[in-house]
């Protein structure tokens, strides 16, 4: 399949205008019965593929990143489609996603605010499951400043508002230089931070308690390698 090397016309009517460079947040990118469908198979994945962590659980599919090169698997066919639609966007610039993190947050559930790192393209994809979360950014961690400790509070800089069936899509600026992170809430309050409200459809002051969310964090690994050629080897 042939991907466009810049982002396609179709997405670009998506880019969030009140946020650094550069976010796009694509509404009901997929339909009820997908999102049903894409429950089921995250449910009917075997036990093993299961890892837990402090805050969330979660599957990994294509290979396990690394630096001297991941060892390449093959997409399971449910989310191969979906990669496939998001690389056909020129999500990766001409690149085809061939890594899928499948994260599982109950309410109350979160993640440190963090980077994606230099494994990937510098561009990270989500669909969101089964419930809205909202997603903070902060500045990067500096050196103390006139000798005060910089605080996960004084570095927050806005947040997202991430709807269920969405598609948002982080490059640039808001991939490179910030840090995001999920703060471990039962319900959310939005505030005039959040910088995507008119688009997900939310207003200044609505509480919004979480549900169960899943997570499909799709990414291109440039760095690969096949079973066959560590295998010709030996």
């Amino acid at each position: 399949m042939a991907h466009p090397s810049r982002i396609s016309e179709e997405l670009k009517e998506f880019i969030v205008k009140d946020a650094p460079p550069t976010v796009y947040y694509v509404p009901d990118f997929i339909t009820e019965a997908e999102e049903e469908y894409l429950l089921q198979q995250v449910c009917r994945a075997p036990k093993p593929k299961w890892t837990q962590l402090s805050g969330r659980r979660l599957q990994n599919w294509g290979g396990l990143p690394h630096p001297k090169g991941m060892l390449a698997e093959k997409l399971p066919d449910w989310l191969l489609t979906y990669s496939q639609k998001i690389s056909a966007l020129g999500a990766f610039a001409g690149k085809a996603a061939n890594h899928v993190l499948v994260n599982e947050y109950k309410p109350e559930e979160g993640i440190m605010p963090h980077e994606d790192g230099p494994l990937y393209h510098p561009t990270v994809t989500t669909i969101s499951l089964g419930s809205h979360t909202l997603l903070d950014f902060y500045t990067s961690v500096n050196q103390t400043q006139d000798g005060v400790p910089q605080t996960e509070e004084s570095r927050y800089m806005l947040s997202l508002l991430v709807r269920r069936r969405s598609l948002l899509i982080l490059q640039g600026e808001m991939y490179e230089r910030y840090l995001h992170g999920i703060q471990g809430v039962a319900a959310d309050t939005l505030t005039e931070r959040v910088v995507n409200l008119s688009v997900a459809g939310g207003q200044v002051g609505e509480t919004l308690p979480r549900g169960t969310r899943v997570s499909l964090t799709i990414r291109h690994v440039p760095k690969v390698c096949r079973a066959n050629l560590l295998l010709s080897r030996k």
